[in-house]
């Protein structure tokens, strides 16, 4: 049983951040209900990796018997995630006011891009925006070229659904002393603007040009921190950033100390570079692994996602798992007492509904009544 067991967590139907936040809870231990639309295709969710070990209770939120339902719920529930723009589940009927009267220790914990309050409160956005106005997206990129978004992992999976987590985790142990809920405003750029941490440390200390992309330590300024295509068109990552580390890529690379001897100098990071992209292209990734992989060069080959999983690094420690014949990343952290696990595959859309009502105190009769006039699914 995982560290969660026992908690109960209602989810609100959504997107991108806010079920991942939901998935790693599920994967915890803590008992994840999906709150769907009544009516949507079961099918739809079953190759969401984010489902997984969620329950699911369809219920139509438009109809005055679905609120109460839902609201009946709350009232057996630890928190509630709500992906909605803000002021969507107060016109509900079920906003944080409503859930807290029902369940004084209820977490509304609110996920959003912009934030429940300011300017952009109100207008739509994706990952892509949310990193823009935090310096994360200017700052990636190749120099004299426009920046290059960095998928959805800033702004939706570590400044949204991993930010939601860590505000869940923190808010279940302050209530645990004082009794009562409250309510969490976990938004995107909030979490991308924390992400940037440290290169707000690195400007301070003139460590940072954050006008000139590739031309920085960690942007791939750096000929030896950035990636370098080899002989057969893949390619493999080196981060030899400390001194030590550095020397052995030199002697690993047959790198002449003369030529590459003055590793910190930005001037000559370019055409130290330009002979790297030479050198690198002199062999294959695979003979470039056995060379460098598994030593203190900082090296790794740069695979595929559907290609990492095979790679023994991860296959060792399980890093990937296979769940209905769909491999995904497997829980972590890694407890060592009460080990996170993926106890089932996602459910479909109101797969579930029937035996969670029956679960938290709704008599035959009602779950017939509420049935027939398509308050649930």
């Amino acid at each position: 049983m995982g560290p969660l067991n026992g908690y109960t967590v209602l989810e609100l139907a959504g997107i991108g951040p806010a079920p991942m936040g939901g998935m790693i809870l599920a994967d915890m231990g803590a008992e994840v209900i999906r709150i769907d639309r009544a009516g949507l295709a079961p099918e739809m969710q079953m190759k969401d990796v984010s489902t997984r070990g969620k329950k699911s209770v369809a219920l139509n939120l438009k109809d005055p018997e679905g609120i109460e339902t839902l609201l009946r719920m709350v009232e057996n529930a630890d928190v509630i995630i709500d992906p909605m723009r803000p002021g969507v589940c107060e016109k509900l009927g079920i906003g944080p006011d409503v859930c807290l009267e029902r369940n004084p220790k209820i977490i509304f914990a609110r996920m959003t891009g912009w934030g429940q309050e300011g300017p952009y409160a109100q207008a739509a956005g994706h990952d892509i925006n949310y990193i823009s106005i935090t310096g994360a997206l200017y700052a990636m990129g190749r120099k004299g070229e426009k920046p290059v978004p960095p998928l959805n992992l800033i702004g939706d999976m570590g400044g949204g659904g991993m930010l939601l987590v860590n505000g869940v985790l923190a808010a279940l142990l302050e209530t645990a002393s004082s009794g009562k809920g409250q309510v969490i405003d976990a938004a995107m750029v909030d979490g991308a603007a924390q992400l940037m941490w440290m290169f707000h440390s690195l400007q301070a200390f003139g460590m940072w040009n954050e006008k000139e992309r590739e031309s920085n330590l960690l942007d791939g300024g750096a000929h030896f921190y950035d990636t370098y295509e080899c002989a057969d068109g893949e390619y493999i990552s080196i981060g030899s950033i400390e001194p030590q580390f550095y020397a052995l890529l030199k002697e690993k690379a047959g790198l002449s100390e003369e030529e590459f001897g003055d590793q910190n100098n930005p001037a000559k990071w370019p055409e130290l570079k330009a002979r790297l992209e030479e050198v690198f292209k002199s062999k294959t990734q695979a003979q470039w692994c056995d060379l460098m992989e598994a030593t203190d060069v900082c090296f790794a080959p740069v695979l595929n996602f559907v290609d990492a999983p095979k790679h023994p690094a991860n296959a060792s420690r399980n890093t990937y798992i296979e769940v209905d014949g769909i491999t995904q990343p497997a829980p972590a952290p890694r407890f060592s007492r009460t080990p996170s696990e993926v106890r089932d595959g996602g459910s479909g859309a109101g797969a579930d509904t029937e035996a969670i009502l029956t679960a938290m105190g709704f008599a035959e009769d009602e779950l017939v009544a509420l049935k027939n006039n398509g308050s649930i699914g």
